[in-house]
């Protein structure tokens, strides 16, 4: 018996992904989607991506008055659910795996149910994220309670097994009331994200300081507090700012900063092929986002040699990646953050030799390799499990 389970649980399996945006590495979904595909597939597993723009099973666009404007800015679109394009993407497969609860993930559900197939779902899309941007919505009360309990009733409660990247994304679902066995994997960093040449003692006064952001142009990700805190900084005639992403706070963003910053800023998208040479072109990464249920650009940055700057927010895993106090602030304190960042440029000594320790840490504890050796490990468990309750 021991030795078949062996077996069992080393036996390459077929795996469908099912993401409404499947050939787009413009959003964070899509991007952790992508790269778990081409890692699964590099250990020896097989992957039928399942979604807008998939290469064997494309699905059509879902037009949704105004909400799909809204994604769309974030490089987020709704894909058309298919009783047919599931059954043939499903057929023959071990498993699927559904990335988001909407119309498309919860049809691919009950497709994959009645076809006997094991399901499991990601918890990528975290409420606080759409009520940030949502206008007035966010000061609906209880209104963030309402859209987790929404999640729920549209997939994750058909769910037994969800993976979830964080331990705070975990202690939310289970504060509201998710009862599946939840799996803590982090999504992980790709192998290109490689350490830069750390500076020379008497470059710095050179060049500009750069410092990099990267995430949605959007209310949670409070790039404009970002904005405010360099202008605040002793040293802001010698920053040089650039935020990579895409979103509705586009003009805003480069308006602002435009008004408030001594040197010109980057702000708009970058393709993520480019993002390692960017990272690399930093000198401190800063991440000021009130909500994230993990943040891969806070692991991409330090895998690249950054030392990182995070808000430490209670609706945010990102804090967790923070191995020194200079490297937390509170969230949305503007002066906090500009000691912060003055700190570092005034040790320049420090900012090598963490950003060094940064890389090595992130090396160890966050590859995309380990990450989907544990998914694997998470799918054979709902497989065997969905296994017995057939019987």
């Amino acid at each position: 018996m021991l030795e078949n389970e062996k077996k069992e649980a080393d036996r390459p399996l077929t795996i469908a992904m099912v993401v409404d945006t499947s050939g787009n590495r413009g959003n964070g979904t899509s991007n952790s989607a992508l790269q778990w595909a081409q890692e699964l597939e590099r250990q020896g597993h097989h992957v039928r991506l399942v979604g807008i723009g998939a290469p064997d099973f494309p699905a059509r666009v879902n037009h949704v008055p105004l909400v799909s404007w809204v994604a769309k800015q974030q490089q987020m679109q709704f894909a058309e659910p298919s009783d047919t394009l599931f059954r043939a993407a499903f057929l023959g497969v071990d498993a699927v795996h559904i990335y988001t609860p909407f119309r498309f993930g919860q049809h691919a559900c009950k497709v994959a149910k009645q076809m006997g197939v094991t399901v499991t779902a990601g918890y990528h899309v975290q409420p606080e994220n759409i009520t940030y941007s949502a206008g007035p919505l966010k000061y609906v009360p209880g209104i963030d309670s309402f859209i987790y309990w929404l999640f729920d009733m549209w997939l994750y409660r058909r769910i037994d097994h969800v993976h979830v990247p964080t331990e705070l994304g975990a202690s939310l679902l289970r504060s509201h009331g998710y009862k599946a066995k939840l799996h803590v994997i982090s999504n992980g960093y790709e192998t290109r994200f490689t350490p830069k040449k750390q500076r020379e003692g008497n470059e710095s006064a050179a060049t500009p300081f750069r410092i990099v952001a990267s995430g949605r142009l959007t209310h949670e990700k409070n790039h404009a507090m970002l904005i405010r805190a360099i202008a605040r900084c002793r040293h802001a005639q010698d920053i040089e700012l650039t935020i990579a992403g895409t979103g509705p706070l586009k003009r805003k963003l480069r308006k602002m900063a435009d008004r408030l910053l001594a040197r010109p800023a980057s702000i708009g998208f970058h393709k993520n092929t480019e993002m390692p040479a960017l990272l690399r072109s930093g000198d401190l990464l800063v991440h000021p986002s009130i909500a994230d249920l993990e943040s891969v650009s806070v692991i991409e940055g330090m895998a690249a040699g950054l030392v990182p700057v995070i808000a430490s927010s209670p609706l945010s895993a990102a804090g967790q990646f923070a191995l020194r106090d200079e490297s937390l602030f509170p969230v949305d304190d503007v002066d906090a953050l500009a000691r912060r960042i003055d700190w570092w440029i005034d040790h320049p000594a420090e900012l090598n030799e963490w950003g060094a320790i940064y890389a090595e840490h992130t090396r160890k504890h966050y590859s995309v390799e380990a990450s989907v050796r544990q998914f694997v490990a998470m799918e054979h468990e709902a497989i065997a499990d969905n296994a017995t309750a057939v019987r």
